[in-house]
């Protein structure tokens, strides 16, 4: 738990995303998130959790369904949502949050 906090913590947005190996639309996130990095580089920390494997954060953040993205930015959660997103929505979240 600690660790994740040093992660939410950093001075630029981090998204998190929070996936499983056997969920369909998890794996249609991967290639939008890597366009995501590709196109704002260093101005973001994208993050993957896997909820089976880290049962106990995916708790504490109430995760119930997968995937589940949340955007925080110094420590604080400021946004999130479920379900699959498109790169040009999830870019322009980053850049207005």
């Amino acid at each position: 738990m600690s660790k994740f906090s040093e992660i939410i913590n950093q001075d630029k947005p981090v998204l998190i995303d929070f996936f499983a190996e056997w969920c369909g639309p998890c794996k249609m996130m991967s290639p939008i998130l890597k366009q995501v990095k590709d196109t704002l580089g260093d101005r973001v920390s994208i993050v993957k959790i896997d909820v089976d494997k880290n049962q106990e954060l995916a708790a504490k953040y109430q995760v119930r369904g997968v995937p589940t993205l949340m955007l925080f930015k110094k420590g604080r959660q400021v946004w999130r949502q479920s379900g699959v997103l498109q790169k040009e929505e999830i870019i322009n979240i980053i850049t207005s949050a």
